[in-house]
C-alpha cells in the first residue's frame, strides 16, 4: 500500500490542517505503542469512552510520526504535523478501509457465525492456497477495528480474500459488510456467543446475514430457523442470481446431504450426496465442531469446482488450528512466545508487537522465523519489508530457517540461517540461548513445535493457562463504568491473584493503567526488577521494608502513627523530599487504617513536613458486594468523605482519593472519587450473577490423564478406601493434588473435572500430587487433556461447593504449576 495523503482528504471527508499534502502513506496504525510507527504512518487516533489516543500524539510526533486522523488537534500541536480532522476517527478508519477494498476486484469469501469462523478461515486458507495467493484476517481480527486493519493489508498480488466478521449486537454488521464486500458468504455454526447483545436468536441471525447483502452465493447449514431467516433476507435484499448452497445431517432437501457419519480413532468417515451422486470423505477429527467446520470447507471447495480426489487429499490433511500466541518459560532464563503454526507478513507484525509487550527488563529479543508464504510481494520486496520490521522492533538477533529466507541473509544483521528445522536442532547448543525473549514463528510445514519443545523449560503436565485477551476485555469492561478522568489502580498482589504478577503487570502497563497495587514490598520489588515502570502502591508495608520501598521507588500505604513516624525517620535520614505516601483511613472495615480519633495526631504529624507528600487518601469497603449491607457502605463512604476532606483542608493538599473495590465500581458509581481499585473483576469473577456474563474467564487449570484402569465391584480407590466401587468402574488418575492447590474438600465425589466436554467426578481423597476420577461413561485414554477449572467447573462453582470464595481457589494454585500466557 502506498497512497498519497492528499487523496485521502476527500475519501475521509476530512478538514485538512497541516504542513504538506504531498506525502505517501505505506502504513496504517491505531496503536501508539507499536515500534512500527514511522514517518510514512497514518495514525488514526481512536477515541472511546475511557481511551483517547489523541493524548499520545505528542509522543508519536517525537518518534517521527507526522500524519494523523483526529477528531480534534491537541493543544499546542498545530503546525507540528499533518492533521486530517474528522467527526469520528473509527468511522474514518472504516471509510478508509471500504475505499481501499474497492480498489481490488478479486473474489472475497466472507465468514460470520457464532463459532468456527477463525478455524474455517484458516482451513480454507490451507485448502485453497496451492491455487491462490490469499489475503486473510490475521488471527481473529474480526471486530469493528480488526476488519479494517485486515482489509488494509491487501496488495495487488493477492487474488483471493478470506475475511471473518464478528459482531456482538445490532447495527454492527452493515459497517463490516461495506469493508469486506464479500461475493462468497459462509455462515458457520450459530450458537449462544454474544446472546446478550440481541433480543433473540432470530435477531442475531438476521444481523449476521447482513454481511451477505450482495453475495451471489451463501453457504450454510440448513436448519429450520436459518432457512426462515434466509427466506425473509433474500426477499428483502433481492439480487439476481443468488444461490443458497446448503448442507445438512437431517434434511434431505439440502444441496449436500450427509448420508452417514462414523467416527473411529479420532477420524470421521462421512458419506454425502451431492448432485445425485454419493461420495466418501475422511475428516481427521471426531468432535462435532470440527466435523461441521470441515463440511463448511467442503461446500466452498465444491463451489470452486474442485474434483473429489483433490477434495479428499486436502481435507484429510487438515490440522488443529492454534489461534493464540502463548508465552512459556524457557531454558536459561528465557521466555518463549510460541507462534509456531503460522508464518505470514500480517501476523508477523502482530507477533512483533506482542514480543515488545512481553520482553522482560534486561532481556534481549530474538526472532526464530521460517520462510514466509502468501505475502503477495516478490521475495525481494517481502524480505526487505521483514528486515525493516526487524530493525524497527529493535530485534537483537534473527534465526532464519528455510531456503528462501536464508538466501536473503545479508538483509538481517546479527543473523544465523539454516536450510531446515533439523539443521537448526543439530546446532542449537552453539546458539547459546540465555536471558532472551524468543519469538518462534514458522509455517506449519517447518514443524517449529519441535523447537518450542526443545527450548521450553521442562515441568510436569499441569499448567494454568492465562488468557491475556480476557484480562484486557475485563479491564475495559470495568473501565467503561468510570466517569471521565477517574484513574484506575489494578491489584496484582498475591502473584496476580494466582495468575502471574509480572506478565499481567506488563499487559496493564501496555494498557496505561495509572497504578498497580501489591500487598508486600517484595511483590513490588519483583515487578520493578522485571522492568515495570508504573507507580506501585504497597498496601501492607512492614516497617522493616521501608528502606527497600524507598530504594525501589515504591509507594507505601501508611495506616498508623507508629508506621508514619518510622517512615518519616528513614525519609529524613535519607534527606527525601516529597516522597509519595498513601494514607489509609479505617471507615469500618477495622483491619488497617487511621480511625477518626487519630486524625488530629495524623494532621499534626504531617503538617509542614516536606519529606513526604500525601499522594492519595483511601479506605476499604467491607460489604460493597452484599445488598443487605448497603446502608453500612453508605456510612463508610460518608465517613470517608468527612475525614478525607478534613485532611485535605487542614493539610492544604489535593491528593487522589479512592474507596471503591471491584464490586464497589459496579454498585456505587457515584463514589468513584479520583480513582478506583480493580481486583478480582480483572480476573473474570463478579459477585453479581447478572454482571458475571459480561466477564471472560481468565485462568484455565489443565492437566492430563496419567493412567486409566478398570476396577471390579467392591474395590476401593485412594487413601482410607473412601470410594468403594459398586460396579465395574473405569478410573483415570490425574497428576495434580493438594500440593498444587486443589483442596482435599473437593474430593470424595464433591467435585469434578471435565474430560472430552463431560463431567468426571473425583472419587476418593485428593492426594498430594494426584487425584482420581470416574470415567466409566467417557471414551478417554492416557494423555487426554483434563480441565480442572475454567469454563467448567468455574472457580465460582468450586467456591460455592467448598463454602469459600473464588479468591481462595485462585490464589491457592501452587507456583510449581507452570503458567502459560496466551493471546
Amino acid at each position: 500500500m502506498s497512497l498519497n495523503l492528499k487523496s485521502l482528504i476527500s475519501v475521509l471527508n476530512a478538514k485538512w490542517i497541516g504542513l504538506e499534502t504531498d506525502v505517501f502513506i505505506d502504513h496504517i496504525s491505531i496503536d501508539s505503542r507499536s515500534l512500527q510507527n514511522g514517518s510514512q504512518t497514518l495514525f488514526f487516533a481512536l477515541a472511546g469512552v475511557n481511551n483517547d489516543a489523541h493524548l499520545f500524539i505528542p509522543d508519536l510526533i517525537e518518534k517521527g510520526v507526522q500524519n494523523f486522523v483526529v477528531q480534534y488537534i491537541p493543544e499546542g500541536l498545530s503546525g507540528k504535523a499533518n492533521f486530517l480532522v474528522v467527526e469520528n476517527t473509527l468511522d474514518a478508519l472504516q471509510e478508509f478501509a471500504a475505499y481501499y477494498r474497492n480498489l481490488f476486484h478479486f473474489p472475497v469469501i466472507g465468514l460470520t457465525g457464532s463459532n468456527g469462523k477463525t478455524i474455517v478461515k484458516e482451513w480454507l486458507n490451507f485448502l485453497l492456497s496451492p491455487d491462490y495467493n490469499i489475503i486473510r484476517s490475521p488471527k481473529s481480527y474480526n471486530s469493528q477495528v480488526g476488519v479494517p486493519l485486515s482489509v488494509i493489508a491487501i496488495n495487488e498480488k493477492h487474488n483471493l480474500g478470506i475475511f471473518e466478521a464478528g459482531i456482538s449486537t445490532v447495527n454492527e454488521m452493515a459497517k463490516l459488510e461495506k469493508i469486506i464486500k464479500p461475493n462468497i458468504g459462509v455462515l458457520t455454526n450459530i450458537g449462544s456467543a454474544h446472546d446478550e447483545g440481541f433480543l433473540n436468536l432470530v435477531q442475531k441471525i438476521d444481523e449476521k446475514l447482513l454481511l451477505f447483502k450482495d453475495c451471489p452465493i451463501i453457504i450454510y447449514q440448513k436448519t429450520e430457523i436459518v432457512d426462515s431467516c434466509l427466506t425473509q433476507f433474500v426477499a428483502e435484499y433481492m439480487m439476481h442470481p443468488r444461490k443458497l448452497f446448503s448442507w445438512s445431517f437431517t434434511d434431505k432437501t439440502a444441496d449436500v446431504f450427509i448420508l452417514k457419519k462414523e467416527s473411529k480413532n479420532d477420524h470421521t468417515f462421512i458419506q454425502y450426496q451431492y448432485q445425485n451422486e454419493v461420495f466418501d470423505l475422511e475428516i481427521p477429527f471426531s468432535d462435532s465442531a470440527s466435523i461441521e467446520n470441515a463440511i463448511s470447507c467442503l461446500l466452498v471447495l465444491l463451489h470452486f469446482n474442485y474434483d473429489q480426489a483433490t477434495i479428499q487429499s486436502r481435507i484429510e490433511m487438515l490440522y488443529p488450528v492454534r489461534m493464540r500466541l502463548e508465552v512459556k518459560n524457557g531454558i536459561n532464563n528465557c521466555s518463549i512466545i510460541d507462534d509456531s503454526y503460522s508464518s505470514d507478513f500480517q501476523s508477523l507484525k502482530i507477533a512483533l508487537d506482542f514480543l515488545e509487550s512481553q520482553t522482560k527488563k534486561g532481556a534481549s529479543k530474538t526472532v526464530i522465523l521460517s520462510d514466509i508464504f502468501q505475502s503477495g510481494f516478490s521475495n525481494e520486496e517481502l524480505y526487505s519489508k521483514v528486515a525493516q520490521l526487524i530493525a524497527d522492533n529493535k530485534i537483537n538477533r534473527v534465526i532464519g530457517i528455510g531456503a528462501t529466507i536464508s538466501s536473503f541473509a545479508a538483509k538481517f544483521p546479527n543473523s544465523r540461517m539454516f536450510q531446515n528445522t533439523a539443521d537448526f536442532i543439530e546446532s542449537v547448543e552453539s546458539l547459546n540461548f540465555q536471558n532472551e525473549t524468543i519469538l518462534i514463528k514458522g509455517a506449519r510445514s517447518f514443524e517449529f513445535e519441535e523447537i518450542v519443545s526443545l527450548l521450553e523449560e521442562k515441568t510436569h503436565e499441569t499448567v494454568l493457562e492465562i488468557n491475556l485477551d480476557a484480562i484486557s476485555h475485563n479491564f475495559n469492561y470495568f473501565k467503561s463504568k468510570l466517569a471521565p478522568n477517574v484513574k484506575m489502580m489494578v491489584m496484582v498482589k498475591a502473584f496476580g491473584y494466582g495468575n502471574g504478577g509480572l506478565e499481567i503487570a506488563k499487559l496493564l502497563e501496555h494498557h496505561k493503567v495509572d497504578y498497580l497495587g501489591v500487598a508486600f514490598a517484595d511483590e513490588g520489588i519483583s515487578l520493578k526488577n522485571g522492568g515495570i515502570k508504573l507507580p506501585i502502591m504497597v498496601l501492607n508495608p512492614e516497617s522493616t521494608s521501608f528502606p527497600s520501598i524507598i530504594q525501589y521507588q515504591l509507594e507505601p500505604e501508611i495506616y498508623s502513627i507508629k508506621g508514619l513516624n518510622a517512615f518519616l525517620k528513614i525519609a529524613r535520614d535519607k534527606k527525601l523530599k516529597n516522597f509519595p505516601i498513601h494514607i489509609k483511613i479505617d471507615t469500618g472495615m477495622h483491619r488497617l487504617g487511621f480511625e477518626e480519633n487519630t486524625i488530629e495526631e495524623l494532621i499534626e504529624t504531617l503538617k509542614g513536613n516536606s519529606t513526604v507528600r500525601v499522594q492519595s487518601i483511601l479506605s476499604h469497603l467491607a460489604t460493597s458486594d452484599d445488598p443487605k449491607y448497603y446502608d453500612f457502605v453508605h456510612k463508610q463512604i460518608a465517613l470517608f468523605e468527612k475525614l478525607s476532606s478534613r485532611l485535605m483542608n487542614e493539610l492544604n493538599v489535593n491528593p487522589i482519593r479512592h474507596i471503591l473495590n471491584t464490586s464497589g465500581i459496579s454498585n456505587f458509581p457515584n463514589s468513584q472519587y479520583n480513582m478506583v481499585r480493580l481486583g478480582i473483576g480483572l480476573y473474570g469473577v463478579s459477585n453479581d450473577p447478572a454482571e458475571q456474563k459480561y466477564l471472560e474467564n481468565v485462568g484455565t487449570l489443565k492437566s492430563i490423564i496419567s493412567q486409566v484402569r478398570v476396577i471390579p465391584s467392591g474395590d476401593s480407590v485412594g487413601y482410607g478406601r473412601r470410594f468403594m466401587a459398586e460396579k465395574e468402574t473405569k478410573i483415570a488418575t490425574i497428576p495434580i493434588g493438594y500440593a498444587d492447590g486443589i483442596s482435599r474438600l473437593w474430593g470424595n465425589e464433591v467435585g469434578f473435572v471435565t474430560i472430552k466436554n463431560q463431567k468426571a467426578v473425583i472419587v476418593g481423597s485428593v492426594c498430594m500430587d494426584m487425584l482420581m476420577v470416574n470415567v466409566t461413561e467417557i471414551d478417554c485414554k492416557e494423555g487426554d487433556p483434563v480441565i480442572i477449572f475454567g469454563e467448567s467447573p468455574t472457580v465460582i462453582e468450586m467456591a460455592v461447593a467448598l463454602k469459600t470464595i473464588p479468591y481462595e481457589i485462585m490464589t491457592s494454585i501452587s507456583q510449581r504449576v507452570k503458567r502459560v500466557f496466551f493471546r
